[in-house]
């Protein structure tokens, strides 16, 4: 307990003495962890958008006209009991013209001048959200295309395609930036243990001469490297919670829509961006410490 006592003051009256090399250090630590932590804050607003837009995904399956009532309730109960589908809508030959009138608007008085319902009877199936992969829907439309009774069947391939190659590159730059960020921080903190080295390099050697053994050397520069990452992430993950609150208020004001769209974060969120600190800094001192001839 004494030695741990005796580390932290150590540790304290070096930060203080060298407080703007840390300053600098903390400041450096912050602005990445606050990059790192937006841009994964935007990809899981975009994931979630992305969710909430694939919910409204389905397949449209049109039926051959020569189909009677009892084929098409045949069809409806075959779609129901498919585990992949959690909703089936049937809409008649007259509700698909009814819609189309909408559609239309003030055009639709062309609708009038034809002699017959050209629109065939159909089907609105909606996937579950987690099967929504461009391969497996292909897959899926092209089962429920050899079904008898089926003309055709479309879906907005282009439209998931995008939607899904969107998420995937988000999350693969989520990695390579979490890991660029996490290699900067090391080696920052790295260089600065390196810097608060060789500054008590008198004192260890006196530390050396009265039998100090390298842990008891060691534990006050680790304990400045785990502060230094964790008042970073202190500062950066405030500056975070400033702009996702500023943006939720001011954003608000200008385009009410865009308090839908962004994800209100829990506090064990703006949490882990200290801890994260810590753990990165934690580990460059620690490989720093070790690598120090001594």
């Amino acid at each position: 307990m004494r030695i741990f006592i005796y580390s932290l003051q150590t540790a304290f009256k070096s930060i203080m003495r060298d407080k703007w090399i840390n300053l600098l250090t903390i400041l450096s630590i912050s602005i990445s962890l606050l990059i790192l932590s937006a841009f994964v804050i935007i990809t899981m607003n975009m994931d979630s958008l992305l969710k909430r837009w694939s919910r409204s995904f389905g397949l449209v399956v049109y039926l051959d006209e020569s189909l009677n009532s009892e084929a098409e309730k045949t069809l409806k109960e075959f779609f129901q009991k498919d585990p992949d589908i959690i909703e089936v809508k049937y809409i008649s030959k007259g509700e698909a013209v009814k819609e189309l009138r909408l559609v239309l608007g003030s055009n639709a008085q062309i609708i009038d001048e034809l002699q017959e319902n050209p629109l065939p009877a159909s089907f609105e199936l909606k996937l579950r959200s987690e099967l929504l992969d461009p391969a497996f829907v292909e897959r899926k439309a092209a089962g429920i295309r050899n079904i008898t009774g089926v003309e055709e069947v479309q879906y907005g391939e282009k439209w998931l395609s995008s939607l899904n190659t969107i998420s995937r590159m988000m999350k693969l730059g989520a990695t390579f930036l979490g890991t660029a960020i996490f290699i900067a921080i090391i080696f920052i903190t790295y260089n600065t243990i390196k810097i608060f080295f060789y500054r008590r390099i008198d004192e260890i050697e006196t530390l050396k001469l009265l039998g100090a053994t390298r842990g008891f050397i060691r534990l006050p520069f680790l304990i400045e490297g785990l502060f230094i990452g964790i008042m970073g992430g202190i500062i950066g993950s405030l500056a975070l919670f400033g702009i996702h609150s500023m943006i939720l208020v001011k954003g608000a004001e200008s385009l009410p829509a865009i308090r839908a769209m962004i994800i209100t974060f829990p506090l064990e969120v703006y949490l882990s961006v200290p801890l994260a600190g810590a753990v990165m800094s934690f580990a460059g001192s620690l490989i720093a410490v070790g690598k120090i001839k001594y």
